[in-house]
């Protein structure tokens, strides 16, 4: 996916912005995509023991988050045997940042996905953990390329064509809207602080802000909620409604994993499991006591939904 006709300098966040994160140990690894003009952060975390039988498990977070969120899910779940593999989307986290938000399409962004985790890394039997705009895009890549995924644990999130009824989550979501555009100076910490339900330290809001030094680094967190879809005209639509005929016919093992305080969904899973086959005959847990945030919240209660249903499903779905 490479972008033409654009303004196409390039951010990349100084090293020492990241130096003394809390809980956060691993080694960073980088992919470049888009013809080596970007250069995408994941983490690849694996057992020691190289006899390991695990499976690999992708960890895509969403917005304003990266893959921070999920320094506490990975550690148990290396410990069970599977290596562990999170991305930062382009404009968040290690990851580079464009001086052009516009730059910043769903197209684009589904592009470099692709390119980073299947051309890259070459990713394959992937169980796919989704949360926020990890899952609207995540959905998508598991439509497109269904043979390269074994299973998905997914929280919540959506993959929203525009067509549907957002219900009582509208309003939330345009306040959401305004707040991501009108806010001066922007804290990504802030949103996360909002949308859970434990205190955190000052050192981990400090974190969630560490990718971004000033405005310009924040081109991809304010663009990312004026991607989603909200009317059967937006330019996305017939793209997402193609994902759709496809995840409405796919049998791939599928499971909810949402949190009873979420701000938009509050557990309720139905836009999912409502259509998804593969959700069909599962009990999908809540996981309580957790805001929208629920790595941070119930990361441990999370890690264990996620390896109990890795071990429920691979001998059958192998078999």
């Amino acid at each position: 996916m490479t972008i033409t006709g654009q303004d196409f300098r390039v951010l990349r966040t100084p090293e020492d912005r990241f130096e003394n994160l809390p809980d956060y140990p691993f080694e960073p690894h980088y992919v470049e995509v888009d013809e080596g003009r970007l250069r995408v952060h994941y983490l690849d975390e694996r057992p020691k023991d190289p006899a390991a039988s695990g499976e690999t498990v992708l960890l895509l977070h969403g917005n304003p988050s990266w893959s921070y969120l999920y320094r506490h899910i990975i550690p148990p779940l290396v410990a069970a045997g599977h290596r562990c593999v999170a991305v930062d989307l382009v404009g968040f986290g290690k990851s580079d940042k464009l001086a052009d938000r516009f730059a910043y399409t769903y197209e684009h962004h589904l592009g470099w996905l692709r390119e980073a985790v299947f051309d890259q890394l070459d990713l394959r039997e992937v169980t796919m953990v989704c949360h926020d705009w990890g899952g609207s895009l995540g959905l998508a890549l598991l439509a497109a390329h269904p043979d390269r995924f074994s299973r998905v644990v997914a929280s919540n999130t959506r993959l929203s064509t525009g067509d549907d009824d957002l219900g009582p989550g509208w309003r939330i979501m345009a306040a959401w809207l305004q707040a991501s555009q009108r806010t001066y100076p922007y804290k990504p910490s802030s949103v996360v602080d909002a949308f859970t339900v434990t205190d955190l330290d000052q050192a981990v809001l400090d974190a969630y802000d560490a990718p971004y030094p000033d405005e310009p680094f924040l081109g991809g967190v304010r663009q990312f909620p004026l991607i989603i879809p909200i009317t059967p005209q937006d330019e996305y639509s017939p793209a997402l409604r193609a994902a759709w005929e496809v995840l409405e016919k796919l049998e791939l093992p599928f499971l909810c994993a949402f949190s009873d305080q979420d701000h938009i969904t509050h557990g309720d899973h139905s836009a999912l499991s409502g259509r998804i086959p593969g959700t069909r005959g599962r009990t999908h847990p809540t996981i309580t006591g957790a805001g929208h945030f629920l790595q941070e919240d119930a990361g441990a209660a999370l890690a264990i939904t996620v390896n109990e249903f890795i071990r429920s499903t691979v001998r059958k779905h192998s078999a």
